[in-house]
């Protein structure tokens, strides 16, 4: 009997003292959510950028259009020969704008809008219009097509702006006061 007990102690020791196996993931992640997105967006991209030229090679067929670094396009309605000087991180500007959209249906006005007053890099602007602005002198009005990452994107303005919408912006830009602390 002393025998029995100490091969079932010896047992159960044995039995017990296994470590726990570990869990296995129950998905593997392949990165296929990522693929998939970046093949929308580029889908998306070529889509809106068939739209602008489009509308470029139709309406707009008399304005000479430039396409920034940036990916949006731009031509200038008022073009400032004498001044030479653009925005740079921290200047003061001071301008005027409308959004319509594709269809020229104005979305927000000019007077919806009012008169912005922006400090560059240093508050909120959505990306196509901040970059836009850095191209611009003072006294310059441009009229700016931009596709839907560079206005608002998948998230829209969250009232007027709806999802992945291309826009058209008229600026003019009033002024720029240089920030001296440079």
């Amino acid at each position: 009997m002393k025998n029995l007990r100490l091969i079932l102690i010896i047992a159960i020791a044995i039995v017990g003292c296994k470590s726990p196996e570990p869990r296995r993931p129950v998905s593997i992640k392949t990165g296929s959510f990522i693929k998939e997105s970046a093949e929308r967006n580029k889908a998306l991209n070529k889509i809106e950028r068939q739209q602008i030229e489009t509308l470029i090679a139709g309406r707009f067929k008399d304005k000479d259009f430039l396409i920034s670094e940036n990916g949006f396009w731009y031509h200038y309605n008022l073009k400032s020969k004498d001044d030479t000087i653009t925005p740079k991180f921290g200047d003061q500007v001071v301008f005027n704008y409308d959004i319509l959209d594709l269809n020229g249906q104005p979305i927000y006005t000019s007077e919806e809008l009012g008169v912005q007053d922006y400090l560059m890099d240093k508050e909120e602007l959505f990306t196509g219009l901040r970059e836009g602005l850095k191209l611009m002198k003072a006294k310059e009005s441009l009229t700016f097509i931009f596709p839907s990452h560079m206005a608002f994107g998948y998230y829209g303005d969250e009232n007027k702006i709806g999802t992945n919408v291309p826009l058209i912006c008229n600026v003019t830009l009033n002024k720029i006061t240089k920030n001296n602390n440079d």
